[in-house]
């Protein structure tokens, strides 16, 4: 199967996401489009504290109704997929990109995070 390729309007919503969710008061760690050989498209990636207190399907609905209360059109929400604060993944990620002044627009691809591989991403936020 052919992967697909961010557009431009995606970096957009990815945005839009970031910014409506810290506007809700969200205190997001980590933010990103991620591809990886598990899914077949891309998943925008969540992970913070806040989620993590929610549970697994209580994340998704914090989520949910920030986005929501931000005016976001639920046809434009995209593939979600929120891990844990204590994830392999995301604690990688922090370790290693945690301290930088600013991964914005940072682009990562064909190495091993904890324990995903990262065909692709676009970074918005990692701290």
């Amino acid at each position: 199967m052919d992967k697909t390729t961010l557009v431009t309007s995606d970096l957009a919503i990815g945005s839009r996401v970031v910014s409506i969710l810290d506007d809700a008061g969200l205190r997001v760690n980590v933010a990103m489009w991620l591809r990886t050989p598990e899914y077949e498209d891309w998943r925008f990636v969540l992970s913070s504290r806040e989620l993590d207190a929610a549970g697994p399907f209580g994340s998704y609905r914090l989520v949910r109704d920030a986005l929501d209360r931000g005016h976001f059109a639920f046809e434009d929400i995209p593939a979600l997929l929120i891990l844990k604060m204590t994830d392999p993944f995301v604690r990688a990620l922090r370790r290693t990109f945690g301290k930088v002044k600013s991964v914005d627009g940072m682009r990562l691809g064909g190495q091993l995070m904890g324990d995903r591989f990262i065909e692709e991403a676009i970074v918005y936020r990692i701290r």
